[in-house]
């Protein structure tokens, strides 16, 4: 299976005691000769529920494996983002993560 060989998933939490994350991804890749065939990309705990960067996804396929088609996918997948009043913080943290700033 060509996602298991390249997935991971990012869970950013305040401290390392507490078991839920602020923000997480998982992210699954097909790569073939660096580059990305298939993409599924989930954001969690940013929302009322986790979701589906569908958009991002759209980006990643049939590109090069590279860090700025990562990062364009990133930017995508949090473009759309609405902050509610006390969880604007969780889209900065999520785009610095996921950019590596």
């Amino acid at each position: 299976m060509p996602f298991a060989a390249r997935s991971h998933y990012l869970k950013i939490r305040d401290r390392s005691s507490y078991a839920f994350a602020l923000a997480s991804v998982a992210a699954a890749l097909d790569i073939q000769d660096d580059v990305i065939r298939g993409a599924r990309l989930a954001l969690g705990g940013v929302g009322t529920k986790p979701w589906r960067a569908r958009e991002a996804e759209l980006i990643l396929v049939g590109r090069p494996a590279t860090v700025d088609t990562y990062r364009e996918a990133a930017t995508a997948a949090l473009r759309d983002a609405v902050p509610q009043r006390h969880n604007a913080f969780k889209i900065e943290l999520a785009s610095e993560r996921s950019c590596g700033r």
